[in-house]
C-alpha cells in the first residue's frame, strides 16, 4: 500500500490500548507520580516570536517522548530523522516507551526538571495533565503557527482545550471503522462490493449470514473493541456518555440502553457467539468465521499481512440514525519547564509545525491526519483505506475535557462486559455502572479543584 509496507505495522495493539487507557484514566496514579508538587512556572506559555517556519537561534537539542512502540514507530522515526537532516541548529532526540510507562513517568520527570521538551499525548489525557501543570498552554504556539479551527476538524480541535486554553496541537485521529470479509459475504449470497450501511440492511445481512451458518458480527465484551463499538452506537442512537461539562453520566438513559440492547440481541438472535474472547472478533474476520468487524484504523495493517484475504473497509454503518463513530487522537504537547528556555520553546514550535505539515507520511503508518489541508491533499487521497476512515471526520466524538474522566470508563466497560456476557440485563448493567462512575466524577472534581 505504501513504500514502507515491509515494516510490520500495528499502531495500536489491544495490549497497548488497554495499558494506555488505563494509565490516562487513572487520576490517582498521575497524582501519586507527581509527588504532590507541581512543575515550576505553572501556566506558562511559549513565546509568540520568532517565525514558526525557521529557527535562527543557537544550537539546541530537543527531547521528544512518545509511546509509538508499534508499527507506527518507524514512521515517526523517519520523520524525526528527516527533520534533523534539514536543520542546522535543531536536533531532536526521540525516546520511545510503552504508553503506560510514558504516562506514569511523565509527571515526575517534569516536576524534577528531567521531562521532555515535546511529547505526544492522547486527547483524553490532556485535561488531567493540564490540571496538574504537567503540560503548558499552547495558545501562543497555535497563533504563531497560524493554526485555528479552520484547518482542523471541529471536534478534535475544540477537544484540545481545557478551561479556555489550548493544551494540544492535533496530529491525527484514529477512528473506528467497518471491516468486512468479501469472501464470506459472497458465500452467503451477498454483494461483496456493497456492504450494508444502515440498520435494516445490516440486520438483513446478518440474517442471510446466519442462514448460511455464519455468525456475521462477533460482539466483543471487552474494552477493545467492544467499548468503542458501544460508544459509537450510543451516539448513533442520539445519546451521550456524559453531559457537555463532564459533570453527569448519561449512559443510563434510553439511547444507551437501546444501543447495548442491540448488541446483546445480536447474541440472542444467533448473529454472534455468546462468549467472544479478547481479539476473537478480529481473528474471526481474518479466518472467514465472521463477515463483519468494527475495529480501528490501525487494524488495516494486520489485515494486509494475511495472505489471500479479500477484505474491504467502510465508515461505520449507521445503526441508530445519527452518523457517529468513536475515535482517539494523538496531540503534540509541550511540558511545563522548571527553567524556561526561549530557544528550546521556539525550536519546539518549529518541530511541531514541520511534522504537522508532513503528516501525510505519518498517515501511511495507519492514521488520519488531523490537519484538513493534509487530509484533503491528493497524496492522502491515494491512501484509499485511510481516506475511507477520514470520511467520518466530521462526526467523530471525544469525551469532555475534564480531569480524570477516564476513570469513569472502567465502570462503563464493566457494564458492557456484564451485558454482552449475559450476566446482567443491559439497563441494569448501565444504571449501576453510571452510579459508580458519577461518584468518581465527583471525587475527581474535588481532587482537581474543578
Amino acid at each position: 500500500m505504501n513504500r514502507l509496507d515491509a515494516i510490520p505495522a500495528h499502531p495500536l495493539s489491544r495490549r497497548r490500548f488497554l495499558t494506555a487507557t488505563a494509565a490516562v484514566g487513572a487520576g490517582a496514579l498521575l497524582s501519586a507520580c507527581g509527588g504532590g508538587s507541581s512543575p515550576a512556572n505553572p501556566g506558562a506559555s511559549a513565546p509568540a516570536e520568532p517565525a514558526a517556519d525557521t529557527y535562527d537561534g543557537p544550537s539546541v537539542e530537543l527531547e521528544f517522548w512518545n509511546g509509538f512502540t508499534g508499527g507506527d514507530g518507524p514512521f515517526m522515526k523517519q520523520l524525526v530523522d528527516q527533520f534533523n537532516a534539514e536543520q542546522d541548529a535543531v536536533s531532536v532526540r526521540m525516546t520511545v516507551m510503552e504508553w503506560a510507562d510514558y504516562y506514569s513517568r511523565l509527571p515526575a520527570a517534569v516536576t524534577s526538571g528531567r521531562g521532555p521538551d515535546v511529547g505526544i499525548m492522547h486527547l483524553d489525557s490532556l485535561s488531567t495533565n493540564a490540571a496538574r501543570n504537567v503540560i503548558m498552554p499552547l495558545d501562543d504556539v497555535a497563533t504563531a503557527l497560524e493554526l485555528d479551527s479552520s484547518d482542523f476538524a471541529d471536534a478534535v480541535w475544540s477537544a484540545g482545550e481545557y478551561k479556555g486554553q489550548r493544551f494540544g496541537i492535533p496530529l491525527d485521529v484514529h477512528p473506528l471503522g467497518f471491516y468486512y470479509n468479501k469472501t464470506v459475504l459472497e458465500e452467503a449470497g451477498l454483494d461483496p462490493e456493497a456492504p450494508p450501511m444502515d440498520r435494516a440492511s445490516y440486520e438483513d445481512a446478518l440474517e442471510a449470514l446466519k442462514s448460511a451458518g455464519i455468525s456475521g458480527h462477533w460482539m466483543s465484551p471487552h474494552a477493545f473493541t467492544g467499548s468503542m463499538t458501544l460508544q459509537s452506537l450510543i451516539w448513533q442512537f442520539g445519546g451521550s456518555l456524559f453531559s457537555d461539562d463532564g459533570t453527569e453520566v448519561l449512559w443510563d438513559q434510553d439511547p444507551a440502553i437501546e444501543a447495548l440492547t442491540w448488541m446483546v440481541d445480536a447474541i440472542h438472535d444467533g448473529y454472534s457467539p455468546s462468549d467472544v474472547g479478547q481479539d476473537a472478533d478480529a481473528i474471526a474476520l481474518q479466518n472467514g468465521q465472521a463477515a463483519f468487524n468494527w475495529n480501528g484504523i490501525w487494524h488495516m495493517n494486520s489485515l494486509n499481512e494475511v495472505p489471500d484475504l479479500e477484505w474491504g473497509v467502510a465508515p461505520l454503518p449507521n445503526i441508530g440514525g445519527t452518523p457517529a463513530a468513536w475515535a482517539g487522537s494523538h496531540n503534540f504537547v509541550m511540558t511545563t519547564p522548571r527553567s524556561p528556555d526561549d530557544n528550546k520553546l521556539n525550536a519546539a514550535r518549529v518541530f511541531i509545525n514541520w511534522v504537522s505539515r508532513q503528516s501525510v507520511d505519518w498517515a501511511k503508518g495507519g492514521q488520519v491526519p488531523a490537519r484538513t489541508s493534509v487530509r484533503e491533499s491528493a497524496e492522502f487521497a491515494e491512501l484509499t483505506d485511510q481516506a475511507t476512515f477520514a470520511e467520518q471526520v466530521d462526526y467523530l466524538r471525544f469525551p469532555p475535557a475534564v480531569p480524570g474522566i477516564g476513570d469513569a470508563f472502567e465502570d462503563f466497560d464493566q457494564a458492557l462486559n456484564e451485558a454482552v456476557l449475559l450476566t446482567k440485563e443491559p439497563a441494569d448493567a448501565l444504571r449501576s455502572a453510571a452510579e459508580r462512575a458519577a461518584k468518581k466524577l465527583e471525587e475527581n472534581r474535588n481532587r482537581f479543584g474543578e
